[in-house]
C-alpha cells in the first residue's frame, strides 16, 4: 500500500483555514483530519474528540513528558499538539492526513517529515480579517486587536510553505485546496507505485 501524504495546513485566526478544511474533508473521501489536543476551553458547539481532544494542562504536560506528540506549541496562552503514533498509524493505512496548525508546529513537523506539504492560507487583507473576527462576536476589541498583531506575525513566516492560498471566495479557494490534494498525489513516484502492472505493461 502507498503511504498517505502529510498536509500541513497553516493560517492566521480569522483566515477561513477551519470552514475550508471542513468543506475539503467533505468533499475529498481520501483525506482525514489529525485532531490536536489542547488545553484551551471548547468554543461554543465544540465537541470533545470531534473538534480537539480539551485536556487539563497537567494531562497535556505529562503526555509531552512521554513523547507522545510529534510537534507541540503555545498559542495565546494555550497549548496544542499532535499524536505522532496515530498520525504515523493513519499514513501507512494509505489515508492523506492533515493537520491544522500554525507555523511554529509546521516547522517541527518538517524535521520529521520532510515530505510534508505545508499550505497557507491568507485573508485578502487585514480589513478584510478584522471584519471576520469581529463577526464571530466572541472575544472582546481588547482580544481582536491582539489576534490581528498575532496575525501580522504568522503572516511574515508564508514563505516557508509550498502552496499559498487566498481566500477571498470561499468556492474558489476551496477548489484551490482540492487541486493541491490531487496534485501532490499525482506525482510520479507514489503513481508508479499504485499503478506498476499497468506502467510496466505501457511501457
Amino acid at each position: 500500500m502507498v503511504k498517505g501524504n502529510l498536509f500541513v495546513i497553516t493560517a492566521p485566526s480569522g483566515a477561513g483555514k477551519t470552514s475550508l478544511v471542513r468543506a475539503l474533508l467533505e468533499a475529498d473521501s481520501q483525506a482525514m483530519l489529525s485532531i490536536s489536543y489542547t488545553t484551551r476551553p471548547p468554543r461554543p458547539g465544540e465537541v470533545d474528540g470531534k473538534d480537539y481532544h480539551f485536556v487539563g494542562r497537567e494531562q497535556f504536560e505529562a503526555m509531552l513528558q512521554r513523547g507522545d506528540f510529534l510537534e507541540s506549541a503555545e498559542v495565546y496562552g494555550n497549548y496544542y499538539g499532535t499524536s505522532q503514533p496515530w498520525l504515523e498509524g493513519a499514513m501507512n493505512s494509505g489515508n492523506d492526513v492533515i493537520l491544522e496548525i500554525d507555523w511554529q508546529g509546521a516547522a517541527q513537523v518538517r524535521k520529521i517529515f520532510s515530505s510534508a506539504v505545508g499550505v497557507f492560507i491568507l485573508p485578502p487583507s487585514l480589513d478584510v480579517l478584522r471584519q471576520r473576527l469581529k463577526g464571530r462576536a466572541q472575544d472582546s476589541e481588547e482580544v481582536i486587536a491582539r489576534r490581528l498583531a498575532a496575525a501580522k506575525e504568522d503572516m511574515s513566516h508564508v514563505n516557508e510553505f509550498d502552496y499559498v492560498i487566498i481566500n477571498n471566495q470561499f468556492d474558489v479557494a476551496l477548489q484551490d485546496l482540492l487541486a493541491v490534494f490531487r496534485a501532490e498525489r499525482l506525482r510520479l513516484q507514489p503513481q508508479m507505485a499504485r499503478h506498476a502492472a499497468m506502467i510496466r505493461d505501457l511501457t
